[in-house]
C-alpha cells in the first residue's frame, strides 16, 4: 500500500493561546464524535466540513480573527481598496448588461470588497442594491458593522434566491469547499482517504489517515481527469462542481465572477504535483498538515478552473471568459486608480505596494485566476478584452 501522508506539527508555528486550545479541544471532541457515528472512519470531505462550519465550532463559524496582520491569512479586498475600486467597471458593465442594479456576493469575509466596490460604483453612476449570503454568524456580524454606512443598500440573504439578474461575486469562496482525497494504490486502484481516531498519546494529533476503496463513480470521475500513477494524491472538489453547476438554476441574467488560486486541469494534476494541493493556514502560517490545530485553521484547495467552466456549461450558463487577476485588474483598469507623482508619498508608497501585491507574478497576479460565467450576456467583458485564457482550460 502507499504511503499516507505524515501527521506532524510544522516548525515555527505560533503557540496557540490557552483560550484557542480549549476551543480547539471542544472541536476535537466533536469531530471524534462524528468520526465513532460513521463507524470510525470519515471521509475528509465530511471531515473539512465539520471543522470549518459545523456551528459554533468550525473554523469559519466560531469568533476567531481571520482575516489581515491578527488573523490567519489575508485576502485582495483587505490589502487595499484598489482591488474592489477595479472590479467596479467590470461589475459596472455586467449589470447593465443584465438590466439590473444587484450585486450578490458570496463569503464576503470582513467585508471589506463590499466596503470598497459599492462607493466606487456609485462613482460611476450606480446606486447598486448588496446582497451578501455569508454562512459565518460571527463574520456576518462584522460585515454588518463595517457597512453601517451603507445599511440601507445592503442586504443579507439566508439562502440562495430562487432567481437572480445582476453580477455574481465569489472572491477565495471556492477554494474552501470541502474537498474530496484521493491516491492511485500501485496496483492501479483508487483509494479515498477518510480520517480515523487515534488516541495515542504522543501523536502530533488525535486523527490519522486511512483509505478505502473509493467508490465507483468517484473512481470514473477521477479517472477521466488523472492516469493511475502509483501513490499520486490529490483531490477533487465534487462541492464546488456543485456548488457552479446548481448556478444554473438561479442566475437568469448576469454573470458571475469567481476569483480563486487554482489552475487549469491539465496543470492541476500534472504528474509532478503528486501531493495535491492541499493547504492550511495559521497565524500566517501555510502549511499542508489539515489534521492538527482543529477549529483553528483555514484549510482549503486550489481550485480545478477546467473543472469548473464544465460544470458552469453543464448548468446551461457560458463561460465568458478566463484570465490570470493580474490580467483582469490591468484590463478592468487598476493602473489609472493609482494616484500620480505629487500626491501624498505615503499614500503613494501604499498603493504600489498593493499593486504589486495584486499583479506581481510572484505574488496573487499569476496564481490567483478569474473566471466569468453566464446567461444572456452580449459582448466580450472588459476584465478579458487582453490574454483571455479560455482556450487553455
Amino acid at each position: 500500500m502507499n504511503a499516507l501522508p505524515i501527521i506532524q506539527t510544522p516548525t515555527g508555528l505560533p503557540e496557540p493561546d490557552a483560550d484557542a486550545l480549549a476551543h480547539s479541544a471542544r472541536v476535537q471532541a466533536m469531530l471524534i464524535e462524528r468520526i465513532r457515528q460513521a463507524g470510525g472512519w470519515l471521509p475528509f470531505d465530511a471531515w473539512m466540513q465539520a471543522a470549518l462550519y459545523a456551528p459554533g465550532l468550525g473554523y469559519y463559524s466560531a469568533g476567531s480573527v481571520k482575516f489581515q496582520r491578527e488573523g490567519d491569512f489575508t485576502t485582495a479586498p483587505e490589502i487595499s481598496p484598489l482591488f474592489g475600486q477595479a472590479l467596479a467597471p467590470q461589475v459596472a458593465q455586467i449589470l447593465q448588461a443584465s438590466g439590473s442594479t444587484t450585486v450578490l456576493e458570496f463569503g464576503a469575509g470582513s467585508g471589506a470588497l463590499a466596503a470598497a466596490l459599492i462607493p466606487a460604483l456609485q462613482g460611476l453612476g450606480i446606486q447598486a442594491h448588496y446582497q451578501i449570503l455569508e454562512l459565518s454568524a460571527d463574520l456576518r456580524a462584522r460585515q454588518q458593522a463595517k457597512l453601517g454606512w451603507w445599511r440601507g443598500q445592503v442586504q443579507w440573504l439566508d439562502a440562495l434566491p430562487a432567481r437572480f439578474s445582476g453580477c455574481v461575486l465569489a472572491n477565495e469562496v471556492l477554494d474552501a469547499m470541502p474537498a474530496v482525497l484521493f491516491q492511485w494504490d500501485e496496483h492501479g486502484q483508487l483509494r479515498q482517504l477518510g480520517v480515523t481516531h487515534d488516541p495515542a498519546p504522543q501523536a502530533a494529533s488525535p486523527f490519522a489517515w486511512a483509505t478505502r476503496p473509493a467508490p465507483e463513480p468517484l473512481a470514473t470521475k477521477v479517472r477521466a481527469r488523472v492516469p493511475p500513477l502509483p501513490g499520486y494524491l490529490s483531490e477533487i472538489n465534487e462541492q464546488a462542481e456543485a456548488w457552479v453547476r446548481q448556478m444554473g438554476q438561479w442566475l437568469r441574467r448576469g454573470a458571475a465572477l469567481l476569483i480563486d488560486y487554482g489552475f487549469p486541469q491539465a496543470e492541476y494534476y500534472h504528474p509532478q504535483r503528486l501531493h495535491g494541493t492541499l493547504m492550511c493556514h495559521f497565524r500566517h502560517h501555510a502549511h499542508d498538515q489539515p489534521l492538527i490545530l482543529p477549529g483553528l485553521q483555514d484549510i482549503t484547495a486550489h481550485v480545478d478552473f477546467t473543472a469548473m467552466a464544465d460544470a458552469a456549461l453543464e448548468g446551461g450558463l457560458d463561460v465568458l471568459g478566463y484570465t490570470s487577476q493580474a490580467r483582469f485588474l490591468m484590463n478592468s483598469g487598476l493602473v489609472q486608480l493609482i494616484r500620480a507623482p505629487g500626491c501624498d508619498p505615503a499614500a503613494r508608497a501604499r498603493e504600489l505596494t498593493a499593486l504589486n501585491l495584486l499583479t506581481g507574478e510572484a505574488e496573487m497576479g499569476e496564481l490567483f485566476k478569474v473566471l466569468a460565467v453566464g446567461r444572456d450576456i452580449d459582448g466580450p467583458l472588459l476584465g478579458f478584452s487582453r490574454g483571455d485564457r479560455r482556450d487553455r482550460l
